[in-house]
């Protein structure tokens, strides 16, 4: 009985109809797995390559977002260090960004393990550029922690006002960058406006303004490079700041012995002063993501004008908020520097409004790339346009 039982359900297996149905579940089977696949190189290529990476990025962190990000991020880490440098009683501004960059390599180490780290675009330019910008940025960060340390906050922003003509003149050397007439009008305007509303604090002593000279060169190529390197080769903030860093420490660790003074091992590491200054090097990770991020959505003249209205918006501040008296002349240099912050914005608006429609005529246009190329003579690299 058995026998003849085994062999029904052996005659039933093999029927064609059963085979039929297995295969369509193998066929199931194989469509899910593949579906799967599909979903993991989709998400692969949405957040982990380095176009998919960028495209969220941007979509993510527009301008308005990105410079609101660094805005709040720079005005408490600009105060934090006054307080670590001036109550706490860190005489130390190279090891503290050095601090600041080794907690941001960790943190982006942890994020890197956890397979959360954008990757890295194709390297056009070579290690030459993440070189240059990684000893400049160590140059850039470390003696503006000097010149905090030895001059007061209205000095250090007005040495802040001479980094904007050597933006422009840097990118016109550089990338033939060109700046309209009237954005240059604008542009001193706001300058002289910041330097009106910051004269009535200028407590500096003869070597912090020879450190804040020496600041102002650094400072315009680092803008310049973060700014280039993301637009023009596709590089994230995260990945971008993942290769430079390791870079900058280096430079860093070598200037410790020539600005810092001695005596960094008997300062009193107790908690709360450990807890302060390691509050800070957080906030510098953020300020230097949320600076990467604002230079990669705009461009090295807003990030510093967005720095003049930050200064502004601190002096209007404490003059409303808390009853500080800086002046008839510094509140009135304050708003003319904001009028002047709100026109160039306005000006930058239009020059977006007028590219994205050019763009759009050039899309809808017949006539293939090459062609127009060659007949208008037009660059399409982004090379002599006026991008500021």
């Amino acid at each position: 009985m058995k026998m003849v039982y085994s062999r029904e359900i052996l005659n039933f297996l093999v029927k064609k109809d059963v085979r039929k149905i297995l295969k369509r579940k193998d066929s199931d089977a194989g469509e899910r797995g593949k579906a799967l696949e599909e979903l993991q190189a989709s998400l692969f290529n949405r957040f982990r390559s380095p176009d998919g990476a960028k495209r969220q990025e941007q979509r993510l962190c527009g301008p308005i977002a990105s410079l609101t990000f660094n805005f709040v991020v720079a005005v408490s880490i600009i105060f934090m260090n006054k307080w670590v440098l001036k109550n706490i009683g860190f005489q130390f501004p190279i090891f503290l960004s050095f601090i600041h960059y080794a907690v941001s390599w960790a943190l982006m180490a942890i994020l890197n393990a956890f397979a959360l780290l954008p990757a890295s675009p194709p390297a056009k330019s070579g290690l030459l550029s993440l070189f240059t910008l990684g000893f400049v940025m160590s140059f850039s960060t470390g003696l503006a922690n000097v010149s905090l340390k030895y001059n007061s906050v209205g000095f250090y922003q007005m040495a802040k006002i001479a980094v904007t003509p050597s933006i422009v003149l840097a990118e016109f050397i550089w990338y033939r960058n060109r700046v309209s007439v009237l954005k240059v009008v604008t542009l001193t305007v706001v300058s002289i406006g910041v330097a009106v509303a910051t004269v009535t604090d200028l407590q500096f002593s003869l070597f912090g303004a020879c450190v804040a000279l020496a600041w102002i060169v650094p400072s315009a190529v680092n803008k310049i490079l973060w700014s280039n390197l993301q637009q023009r080769e596709s590089w994230t903030a995260l990945a971008l700041m993942w290769k430079t860093t390791p870079i900058t420490l280096l430079f860093l660790g070598s200037l410790i012995p020539c600005l810092d003074p001695p005596g960094v091992l008997s300062f009193n590491w107790n908690f709360s002063n450990t807890l302060a200054i390691l509050m800070s090097a957080f906030l510098g990770f953020l300020l230097q993501w949320s600076g990467a991020l604002a230079l990669g959505a705009t461009s090295a003249i807003s990030h510093v004008v967005l720095g003049q209205f930050k200064t502004c918006i601190i002096l209007l501040g404490n003059y409303y908020i808390f009853g500080a008296n800086p002046g008839t002349i510094s509140i009135c240099g304050a708003f003319v520097a904001i009028v002047g912050m709100s026109f160039y914005t306005y000006l930058n608006l239009c020059n977006s409004k007028h590219q994205s429609s050019k763009a759009s005529l050039q899309n809808g246009s017949s006539l293939p790339k090459s062609k127009l190329i060659k007949e208008n003579g037009e660059k399409h690299d982004g090379y002599g346009d006026e991008s500021v």
